[in-house]
C-alpha cells in the first residue's frame, strides 16, 4: 500500500509540487471555474494545457445540480462518489490549482474536501499561471483516471445556512456573541455601488459583515500573501482572527479563497456561508445593509 506523501498545507509551492509530482499517492486536480462574462472556458483550457497528470474538476458538476442557488454543496456522499469517479480516493495527498492567477476557484475544492474530512489537500501556491510562468511542463494528453474510494467523514461545523445567518445577524444586533462575517466580494459589491451579476439579487451585504477582497490576498505573481501581511490585512478589515469567522461571497466560490488565506493566517475558527450573497440578497425579508462596512 502507498503511503501518503505529507503536504505542507494549506499550500504548496511550484517547487513542491514539480519535485514530487511523480509521487504515487499525489493527484492533481485542475478545479477553475470563471465567470459567465469572463469569456474564458475552463474546461477548454485544461484541455488546451494542464499539468501533467491533473484531472478536470467541474465545480458546477460537483455541486448539487437541483439546489435552488449555484454551487451548492451536495450530499456527503454524493460528493464522495464524484471525487472517486475522478480517480481521487482517501489515501491520496491532492494538489488543486486553477488558472485565475488570484486563487479564485481553486480554495472552493480544497474547502470541499476539508469539510469532508480530508486533510491531505493543499492548494498550488500561484496555480498553472505561476505554473506556465516559470516554464514547467504541460500537456494536452487525455487522462482516464481509475476510479477510486473516497470515504467521507463529513464536518458540518465548516458550513452555515441561512437559518444560522439570520440566527448571527439578531445575536450581532442585540450585543450577543456572534461570529464575524467578512464577505470576499469586491468594495464596489460589497457597498451596492456596483450592481450585482446575477438578476434579481439586490446590492449590498449582510449587517455588521467585513470586507476583504479575494484579490487583495496574493502578490503580483498570483502566490499568497506571507502570514505576517494577510494577518494585516484582516486587521486593517477589522477581523479578528482569535474568534469565530463565517466567509461568505457571491455564491461560496470565492468565500472558500478568503477561507485558505485565513488558514494561512492562522486562523482556527473559519466557516463558510454556502448560499452566500446570491442566496440571502435573493430573499425579501433578509436585513441588507449598504454602503462600506460600519
Amino acid at each position: 500500500m502507498t503511503t501518503t506523501l505529507p503536504l505542507p498545507t494549506p499550500l504548496v509551492s511550484t517547487d513542491w509540487l514539480a519535485t514530487h509530482l511523480s509521487h504515487p499517492s499525489i493527484r492533481v486536480v485542475d478545479a477553475s471555474w470563471y465567470m459567465p462574462a469572463s469569456g474564458r472556458n475552463a474546461r477548454d483550457e485544461y484541455a488546451a494545457a494542464r499539468i501533467p497528470g491533473a484531472v478536470f474538476a467541474d465545480i458546477d458538476w460537483l455541486s448539487d445540480e437541483h439546489a435552488p442557488y449555484p454551487h451548492t454543496v451536495p450530499s456527503p456522499e454524493v460528493l464522495a462518489t464524484k471525487l472517486g469517479a475522478l480517480g481521487i480516493g482517501s489515501e491520496h495527498a491532492i494538489v488543486v490549482y486553477d488558472g485565475s492567477g488570484q486563487h479564485f476557484s481553486a480554495p472552493r475544492l480544497w474547502y470541499m474536501l476539508r469539510a469532508l474530512g480530508h486533510d491531505h489537500v493543499a492548494v498550488l501556491d500561484g496555480g498553472l499561471v505561476k505554473w506556465r510562468a516559470e516554464g514547467r511542463e504541460t500537456n494536452s494528453a487525455s487522462e482516464s483516471p481509475s476510479p477510486a474510494v473516497f470515504t467521507p467523514r463529513p464536518d458540518a461545523a465548516r458550513w452555515r445556512d441561512l437559518v444560522a445567518m439570520r440566527g448571527n445577524v439578531e445575536a450581532h444586533n442585540s450585543g450577543a456573541r456572534a461570529e464575524q462575517v467578512v464577505d470576499a466580494r469586491s468594495p464596489g459589491r460589497f457597498s451596492a455601488a456596483e450592481p450585482e451579476p446575477r438578476a434579481g439579487v439586490r446590492g449590498g451585504h449582510i449587517p455588521g459583515a467585513r470586507n476583504v477582497h479575494y484579490a487583495t490576498l496574493v502578490n503580483s505573481d498570483g502566490v499568497m500573501l506571507p502570514p505576517d501581511a494577510l494577518r494585516a490585512r484582516f486587521a486593517d478589515a477589522g477581523v479578528q482572527l482569535d474568534a469565530p469567522i463565517v466567509c461568505s461571497c457571491g455564491s461560496g466560490i470565492t468565500a472558500c479563497a478568503v477561507a485558505l488565506g485565513l488558514e494561512a493566517a492562522g486562523a482556527k475558527q473559519v466557516a463558510v456561508y454556502d448560499g452566500s450573497w446570491t442566496e440571502w440578497g435573493s430573499q425579501t425579508e433578509t436585513p441588507v445593509e449598504t454602503g462600506p462596512a460600519q
